[in-house]
């Protein structure tokens, strides 16, 4: 199959629904590509990968590397990148200089950040030189320790207004799409009508563009957090886990015979 160009993900916008999940190394690619339009390297990483409490520590090195063997097995599926925590909010040229390594070192074709209108002459920026951006609106998740957890956002309408005006700030800056992460869904109804990009919904209802997962949430592969928002269609982590231990009582047992 051909490669998603970025025309034809814009194009579905009002047409198909778009299937975007996160993967972090080539395994998690080569079960996804065929299946999904966007493939997302996301910073959730650092949490469903390398146990830590959020994203925050999450280095651009990381992302790089963990790009680098996504992209290995990402032949059909559009690669986006999360920018992690402090790579891009110092400046615009420091957030060129971050998503230029992702996409000239590790083969992205377009990187992801957090934020609204603060962030439009950023996206500028990075649009201006030809790189692909999408934004992120609602929880972003590296914000965790400012909204106090990972709960809901714009839920008054003070809020809804707000981020309402950050969609039509980042679209103008040139985003092409941007995740609506845990807000009401019908301002994520709302907002899918009042701007050209495309949106991409997790735990926003199901009236946006498409919809986005994190890998390890959608087999039931990671125990220790799941978001309310979560889309369970497996429990293969407690199914790997009776096979572990399957194995062991076959070794204690010395049942366990090489072929």
């Amino acid at each position: 199959m051909k490669p998603i160009t970025l025309p034809q993900l814009t194009a579905m916008k009002g047409v198909t629904a778009q299937v975007w999940a996160t993967a972090y190394d080539a395994w998690m690619a080569k079960i996804l590509d065929e299946v999904v339009e966007v493939i997302l390297v996301g910073d959730s990483l650092g949490m469903v990968v390398q146990g830590k409490e959020n994203t925050l520590p999450v280095t651009l090195d990381e992302m790089i590397y963990h790009t680098q063997m996504v992209q290995r097995n990402c032949q059909r599926a559009f690669l986006v990148t999360d920018l992690p925590f402090l790579s891009y909010q110092t400046s615009p040229q420091e957030a060129i200089r971050s998503a230029g390594r992702v996409l000239k070192e590790a083969g992205a074709q377009a990187v992801k950040l957090e934020g609204g209108k603060e962030m439009a002459e950023t996206i500028h920026a990075l649009t201006r030189v030809g790189i692909p951006v999408v934004g992120h609106l609602g929880m972003t998740p590296q914000s965790v320790h400012a909204f106090g957890g990972f709960g809901k956002q714009a839920k008054d309408s003070q809020g809804a207004k707000r981020l309402l005006e950050d969609a039509q700030d980042i679209c103008a800056a040139g985003a092409f799409a941007f995740v609506l992460e845990n807000i009401p869904h019908d301002l994520a109804q709302q907002v899918t009508r009042a701007v050209p990009a495309l949106t991409i919904g997790i735990g926003a209802g199901g009236d946006t563009d498409g919809q986005v997962q994190v890998f390890h949430d959608l087999f039931g592969l990671y125990e220790d957090f799941t978001p309310r928002h979560a889309v369970k269609f497996g429990e293969l982590g407690k199914e790997m886990k009776q096979m572990a231990q399957n194995y062991a009582l076959a070794v204690r047992e010395k049942k366990l015979i090489s072929p």
